[in-house]
């Protein structure tokens, strides 16, 4: 079977600083809790797990020239991630903070690193042309730069025939720029694969329940599969008219850092090789389950990700016999 060309993913690369406090924090007070720092940003995430699932993948993205920069690339190559760095020599690594709760659920706050440094003349563009499929995120989207990076690498992408998908990334983000704006700058990419979370989708859309949100953004992105994540609930899938709903998994929730860059890596690694909503749907389920039951977007690969990988990833089809 022919290799297929890589998923490119532009964006960020940053650390993430995860706190999880055992008490509530107190205004000049002590608690205990758990601190990790892991490798993070949405776009290198998706690309991690598109790589996990046995997609070929790239990143595309800066980070500043230090030693976190340096940490970040080697994970990233370790995961066998291509990728394509833009070294900023007057700005530091991108780091997020993400403070979670007792119930898992995260709030993050995000440096402007390097990663919001990302100018046209960054891009390795003869890598995108070369691509199959190009994802983005919205974070790409809430300033300039990175914006006019991410614009031109959509145009290159698609002059050259890549699908492009698109994660909106921040519903709170999408408030600050205004709904009206955030259309704008994204209903010019002509997007294959639209995956908002259900805030996101309600920020987008104004619509409230579930199925209104899929339809509202099937309408502002024609053509597009509409990816809807609903956390415990699952997820929906509007594919030309066809409504595909996903089982959540029974994982506990400990740390919902990442889930949605998962379930959007594990989606993309599996349906670029099958061609399959259904069999990518419940692939990146049961990753994104996976996920949330331990702490960081990019959990050490243990016997319990590799059975569910070996179920439910995407196998070759046996070759036939000669002449066949």
């Amino acid at each position: 079977m022919t290799e297929p060309k890589p998923l490119v993913a532009l964006g960020d690369l940053t650390w993430d600083v995860l706190a999880k406090p055992d008490t509530l924090l107190l205004p000049g007070g002590d608690t205990t809790g758990r601190v990790l720092l892991m490798g993070g940003g949405s776009a290198a995430n998706v690309a991690v797990w598109a790589a996990r699932v046995g997609y070929p993948s790239a990143f595309v993205g800066a980070v500043g020239r230090d030693r976190f920069g340096e940490f970040a690339v080697q994970e990233l190559e370790a995961e066998g991630v291509s990728p394509h760095i833009a070294w900023k020599a007057h700005t530091p690594t991108g780091v997020i903070l993400v403070l979670i709760d007792a119930a898992g659920q995260r709030s993050m706050l995000t440096s402007l690193g390097a990663d919001f440094r990302l100018e046209p003349e960054d891009l390795p563009l003869p890598l995108i042309q070369r691509g199959g499929h190009l994802h983005l995120t919205a974070w790409s989207f809430f300033t300039d730069p990175p914006r006019q990076a991410a614009l031109r690498a959509a145009e290159v992408a698609r002059e050259a025939g890549l699908s492009l998908s698109f994660d909106p990334a921040s519903f709170q983000m999408i408030r600050e720029m205004g709904r009206e704006e955030f259309r704008r700058a994204t209903q010019e990419l002509r997007l294959d694969f639209v995956f908002p979370n259900l805030e996101e989708g309600q920020a987008l859309t104004g619509a409230r329940k579930p199925e209104e949100v899929l339809f509202a953004l099937q309408e502002l992105y024609p053509g597009a599969m509409i990816l809807l994540k609903l956390a415990a609930e699952g997820a929906l899938i509007l594919h030309r008219g066809r409504l595909i709903p996903l089982q959540a998994t029974q994982d506990r929730a400990v740390d919902a850092t990442g889930a949605g860059d998962s379930f959007g890596g594990a989606f993309l690694g599996h349906y670029l090789r099958s061609k399959d909503p259904l069999a990518a749907g419940r692939l990146a389920v049961q990753v994104a389950g996976w996920v949330i039951a331990r702490f960081g977007a990019r959990p050490p690969v243990d016997g319990e990700l590799q059975s569910r990988l070996e179920r439910f990833a995407f196998q070759c089809p046996p070759k036939g016999p000669p002449g066949s």
